[in-house]
């Protein structure tokens, strides 16, 4: 006797069936688009800098505009000092943070962001002269109220003044916690100050709740305290000796990069 189209085995044989086949379509498509989506990320990331650099107007060739302008180095954040350990066209530190070899852990204070691991080199963007850049590009991320938030952060060549702040990916509020993509507030970061003094270590800028009264405080989000403080210990955590403070404090002191790491070359030479 042949059996009933609605047999429990003709069903499940059809059912199995059909999730082979979307299976193996999904399967390609996500194949056949990782190299879009890789360039479209990768041009995003472009798009950003660019833009926290104020250099980004709509309609513009990136790729092009982004290789005459920007020079990425790659920075050994706990030296503060370039590396050549690693290509900058294509190390990913964010990345690296995730391999025990690359990174390191961190806790309590010396975690303020909540990041668990920080990769132990990172890449920098650098507009215009690398020897003696007018802006300098860092990469930034913290956790905020629901989830990771990833940004940029532009400082000019003096290694203490804000040009501009930028998020890219965060998972906060709309209207609330998402105004950091507003840019009214981000207007407000410009010509801000990262330091008291040349020598300090600690860095002093930080959003203000009830208004910004000086050259370190930015306004804090209105009804997003959270997020306000995620933006400000993130800042904390990147700025200090445990991020760039290090590698800033050498722009600061008025010595390019590298005539600071050719006079630590011959301090090791007169050593030996």
């Amino acid at each position: 006797m042949a059996q009933s189209n609605n047999s429990i085995k003709k069903i499940l044989t059809v059912a199995f069936a059909l999730c082979i086949v979307c299976s193996v379509i999904v399967s390609t498509a996500a194949v056949a688009l990782r190299s879009k989506q890789q360039f479209n990320q990768e041009l995003d990331r472009k798009t950003n800098i660019l833009n926290v650099a104020d250099l980004y107007e709509p309609g513009m060739d990136v790729n092009a505009t982004f290789e005459s302008s920007i020079t990425p180095r790659v920075v050994n954040l706990e030296t503060g000092e370039y590396s050549e350990e690693h290509d900058p066209a294509t190390y990913n530190a964010f990345e690296a943070r995730r391999d025990p070899a690359a990174s390191r852990t961190l806790s309590g204070e010396k975690d303020p962001a909540g990041l668990t691991r920080v990769e132990t080199y990172s890449t920098v963007y650098l507009v215009g002269d690398p020897d003696d850049p007018e802006q300098i590009i860092l990469p930034i991320r913290g956790q905020g109220l629901w989830g990771l938030m990833r940004g940029f952060l532009a400082v000019e060549g003096d290694g203490n003044t804000i040009v501009g702040i930028t998020y890219y990916e965060h998972a906060e509020t709309p209207g609330l916690g998402g105004e950091v993509n507003n840019p009214r507030w981000q207007a407000q970061w410009e010509g801000k100050e990262i330091f008291d003094s040349a020598d300090d270590v600690a860095p002093a800028i930080h959003l203000a709740k009830g208004g910004a009264s000086g050259e370190n405080e930015v306004d804090a989000l209105s009804g997003a305290t959270l997020t306000s403080n995620g933006v400000t210990n993130m800042l904390q955590f990147w700025l200090s000796p445990e991020g760039f403070g290090d590698y800033l404090a050498k722009f600061r002191s008025g010595v390019s990069q590298d005539e600071a790491q050719s006079a630590d070359v011959e301090l090791e030479t007169e050593g030996a």
